[in-house]
């Protein structure tokens, strides 16, 4: 897929417009943040990574308020996924 940069809005990304587009991505968890186990899916080949529900969210994400419900104990990437980042935009126009 291809995306054109020209279509990736420029509107600022907030807390009350997110649309937890990442809470959708494969979370790979690759150093210790206290996920706790409940949150954690294991590979056939031991790779962790965020549990994801049959609807392919996140099965951390609060589906009412869209917020991350371990946010103090989120994955390394998680924090690395800056809101309104380049990243987060192309996410939101897929």
């Amino acid at each position: 897929m291809t995306i054109n940069i020209k279509n990736v809005s420029e509107a600022e990304v907030t807390c009350s417009n997110c649309q937890a587009c990442c809470c959708r991505l494969e979370v790979m968890i690759i150093t210790d943040t206290g996920v706790p186990e409940t949150y954690i899916a294991t590979d056939e080949w031991g790779a962790e990574t965020m549990l994801r529900l049959e609807d392919g969210w996140c099965a951390a994400l609060d589906r009412e308020t869209l917020m991350c419900s371990i946010y103090e104990n989120r994955p390394w990437i998680c924090r690395e996924f800056e809101m309104g980042s380049y990243e987060c935009r192309v996410e939101r126009e897929a």
